[in-house]
């Protein structure tokens, strides 16, 4: 089974770090920093770290599994992260140097109601009105 982890990345002042996906044919939506875990990661939050690191060039200070989305192939593991620095011009990953891939934007979006239901967050199993109130958590 293929394993995924992703962060809820809550900045300084309080909004998550999304990436925006726009590719060719299909509706713009948003994905939360992360990917999947590979067979040298010591364990989920070494391979997070990492992802972050390529990403969006940050390191989070993972406060703790925020949820589990399982699928018949896949596991997806959510965490909940606090970051300070970032920087999406010198992200590294594979997926960023793929013109097939389409355009990856980074935005903060507010940890709100109105700021959530704003974007198209995937997987939709994300849009359930619970991250709205991690920032009280983290």
């Amino acid at each position: 089974m293929r394993q995924r982890v992703r962060a809820v990345l809550i900045t300084p002042t309080n909004t998550m770090l999304a990436i925006k996906r726009i590719r060719p044919g299909l509706p713009e939506y948003w994905v939360l920093p992360g990917g999947g875990v590979e067979a040298d990661d010591e364990s989920l939050e070494a391979a997070l770290h990492r992802e972050v690191r390529e990403e969006i060039a940050g390191h989070a200070e993972i406060t703790g599994l925020l949820r589990i989305l399982e699928s018949d192939d896949e596991q997806q593991f959510f965490y909940l992260a606090r970051i300070k620095q970032w920087n999406f011009d010198q992200r590294s990953g594979p997926e960023f140097s793929r013109d097939d891939r389409g355009e990856y934007l980074l935005e903060e979006v507010p940890l709100t109601a109105e700021g959530l239901d704003a974007i198209n967050l995937k997987p939709d199993a994300l849009n359930d009105g619970r991250l709205a109130e991690v920032r009280a958590e983290g």
